[in-house]
């Protein structure tokens, strides 16, 4: 997130009004600020692509080949990450759909409080979707697990790191995606989650 002050009061001010702003608050920012991480991602890869070729190497330096994959990444991930964005087209924003983002949080809010993983059984994205009236041809969800900003949350899924097939990476680069909703929260095991919910062909009813 970006923010400017027009004077030292409000450079002052700033923080207080980040403790005196609603737990809620501060997670609808952090969930606009991944939604408009991965559009930037689908927009730019190739400049995202060079960030992480820029990170890469940056951290070999100081670590070594060997360091820079246990502080950070699978580097074969990483080389994979890259050469995919580099052939990658630009595709189109997702637009905020508020029933995705309610269908993401009543399965972060669920798998938070009990420290589980994954998606569910067979057809419970579906279902929770149905549940917020939302009628889809495709629709897919990611989820992140462990990362505490939003630029961590979609690196984790574009590099994909032990995911077999990359499935999050191609999720997120899904043209046939409209929509996204993202939900964010505490995890009892991980500590931080983040449900990112995709669809496209949606049904207007």
């Amino acid at each position: 997130m970006r923010a400017s002050a027009f004077a030292w009061l409000g450079l002052l001010a700033a923080p207080l009004l980040l403790l005196a702003a609603p737990a809620a608050a501060r997670a609808a920012s952090f969930e606009d600020a991944v939604l408009a991480e991965i559009n930037d991602v689908r927009a730019h890869p190739q400049a995202y692509a060079r960030q992480l070729r820029h990170e890469q190497l940056h951290a070999a330096r100081y670590y070594g080949e060997e360091g820079y994959g246990v502080t950070r990444d699978d580097p074969e991930a990483v080389d994979d990450a890259i050469a995919f964005l580099m052939r990658q087209s630009p595709l189109r924003p997702l637009a905020r759909d508020p029933r995705l983002a309610a269908a993401a949080r009543v399965h972060a809010s669920r798998q938070g409080r009990t420290g589980g993983v994954g998606h569910g059984a067979p057809g419970a994205l579906g279902a929770r979707l149905r549940a917020q009236g939302l009628f889809a041809g495709i629709e897919a969800e990611s989820i992140s697990y462990g990362q505490r900003s939003p630029q961590d949350v979609v690196r984790q899924l574009v590099v994909d790191s032990g995911v077999p097939g990359r499935g999050h990476r191609r999720d997120l680069f899904g043209q046939a995606f409209q929509a996204a909703g993202v939900a964010c929260g505490p995890h009892a095991e991980w500590g931080a989650m983040c449900v990112i919910d995709y669809a496209g062909a949606i049904v207007r009813r």
